[in-house]
């Protein structure tokens, strides 16, 4: 896959499989914009990770609605223009229907949709915009096995991944016609740092367990499945979505 001269915005882009993917489309000639919230050091961290030139940072907080038009429009200053948005940015949080308030229940429901759903569509409404009036580009979202498995614990996190898929795919449908195509990758359990302590503990061999592989899936083997998507030789894969879960998950 090829993407040299392509200009990427990957939202959530400091690290984990954000970063994996900032690095994936760099190594195929790409420009990136790296999009992080609070932490200036780890995005400086995965832009200096980054090969080639002309990679750039882009702050904003996607769960605010009024900074994404900002947003886009910083990163087409920022890189010249725009082809392909990766939407990674997310959260899960615990909420167990059996365990917490009402107010706490209200409160990551509020949470977790407005970054996992409405983010990503307001990210979605203003990129179309500019590739409405550039004559096409590609969107790819990151989402989850939770959004088909279920997420007992989490059911704010499995209902926002499913509403993901769902806009995804009718926007696949309605954007085609202009060239502008959309695909969802689907990971399990990802091996980043923010999950170490998860895979050290007790609880990691089951983990592990889950996956007739043994492990679990490693941030890079997330990034490959969101490039093919974003490549141009993948047009006929529009609404497609792609499950990185190692078997752990199988969908009819």
């Amino acid at each position: 896959m090829d993407f040299e001269g392509k200009r990427v915005l990957i939202t959530g882009g400091s690290r984990g499989i954000g970063k994996a993917c900032a690095q994936a489309f760099a190594a195929r000639g790409a420009k990136v914009a790296i999009n992080f919230v609070r932490n200036a050091e780890a995005a400086q961290k995965s832009l200096n990770s980054l090969t080639g030139e002309g990679h750039a940072l882009v702050q904003a907080d996607v769960s605010k609605s009024e900074l994404i038009e900002g947003l886009i429009a910083d990163t087409v200053k920022a890189l010249g223009g725009l082809d392909i948005v990766v939407n990674n940015a997310g959260i899960s949080q615990y909420h167990p229907i059996n365990e917490v308030s009402y107010a706490d229940w209200q409160m990551s429901w509020d949470k977790i949709i407005n970054l996992n759903l409405r983010a990503p569509a307001n990210v979605i409404y203003w990129a179309t915009q500019y590739f409405l009036k550039k004559g096409g580009g590609r969107i790819v979202n990151v989402s989850s096995r939770g959004a088909f498995r279920g997420e007992p614990e989490m059911p704010a996190y499995g209902a926002s991944k499913a509403g993901l898929n769902a806009m995804t795919q009718s926007l696949a449908q309605k954007l085609a016609p202009d060239n502008i195509y959309l695909g969802v990758v689907a990971p399990g359990f990802v091996e980043t740092e923010m999950v170490t302590h998860v895979l050290e503990s007790e609880k990691g061999d089951a983990i592990r367990n889950q996956s007739p592989l043994g492990r679990v899936a490693q941030p890079e083997e997330v990034a490959y499945a969101v490039t093919f998507l974003a490549a141009e030789e993948s047009k006929f894969s529009t609404g497609t979505i792609i499950d990185v879960n190692g078997a752990s998950y199988l969908r009819g």
